[in-house]
């Protein structure tokens, strides 16, 4: 009798040791997923213009997600980082596992003459050194594009050849940028005067506007870089588009550009989107 109790309690313990080791497996906790993110009026500075908005996508990582960073136009003196949600859309329907990042920056104020050249220069400096120290925080990896269009894509390419020595910035993308200051308002009164209240007079400040100017930081190590451009700007002369591609290839630099028949300072839609198709192949082929 004794011995029958005994098994059956030996038997019994079994079963509840299976049963409470089954449950215990099927409540052990999930790893978490990462859900898709939105950060809006992000400040890396303490200017009200020190904004960012970032977008993370889901099931994200430091391994496989790239980062792509947009700096708004506007000729120095106006825009806002909400230009790149019309773009979005179009970035997404191409590109799988991206975050981005759209930047404001100081603008010159021509009313006071305050905030001119180099404070935008300074603002991607502190966003850029901003967005390197969240990167382990956002779970996105260091495969960093810096892209933008007119004066952004002109700070962008600035901030690519000139201040890129952490190495960051992996490919650099600019939409019909200016590139040789000195130059650039060469068939346009207009840009001209802006020129000279955002810099000066090139005669007295000839210096100001070759620091300022991304071609002349261009080298035999800088990064790769896709630009586009229509024939028909009357703002930024395509002719800036062409210097740039002749000093890339003078030092050797992987790039690509497309010069868009007809098209003025600012593109139809179907140009943005084939332009974005052709950024998103650039990377693929870099990185």
């Amino acid at each position: 009798m004794l011995r029958d109790i005994s098994k059956f309690f030996s038997v019994l313990f079994l079963v509840l040791l299976i049963f409470f080791s089954a449950c215990q497996k099927e409540e052990e906790p999930q790893l978490d997923v990462l859900q898709a993110k939105e950060i809006i009026d992000l400040s890396y500075g303490d200017h009200p213009r020190h904004k960012m908005d970032v977008f993370l996508p889901e099931n994200r990582s430091m391994e496989n997600t790239r980062l792509l960073i947009w700096i708004h136009g506007g000729a120095w003196v106006d825009g806002d980082k909400g230009e790149f949600v019309n773009f979005k859309p179009w970035f997404e329907a191409v590109q799988e596992n991206y975050a981005y990042v759209s930047l404001n920056y100081r603008l010159f104020d021509a009313f006071r003459g305050i905030d001119k050249f180099p404070a935008q220069e300074e603002d991607i400096i502190r966003a850029m050194n901003f967005i390197k120290s969240k990167l382990s925080e956002w779970q996105v990896s260091e495969q960093v594009v810096l892209s933008g269009g007119s004066a952004g894509g002109h700070l962008a390419l600035l901030h690519s050849y000139k201040h890129n020595e952490d190495g960051l910035v992996k490919v650099a993308a600019a939409v019909f940028p200016p590139t040789e200051l000195l130059t650039v308002g060469a068939v346009n009164p207009v840009i001209d005067l802006l020129m000279r209240q955002i810099i000066g007079s090139p005669q007295s400040n000839r210096q100001q506007y070759l620091d300022a100017s991304p071609v002349n930081y261009v080298n035999s190590q800088s990064v790769p870089t896709t630009f586009f451009h229509g024939d028909a700007d009357n703002v930024v002369p395509i002719a800036q588009s062409y210097l740039l591609e002749d000093t890339l290839k003078a030092f050797g630099v992987p790039f690509y550009r497309e010069y868009y028949p007809g098209q003025g300072h600012g593109f139809t839609d179907a140009t943005y989107r084939d332009m974005i198709a052709q950024i998103e192949r650039f990377i693929s082929e870099q990185l």
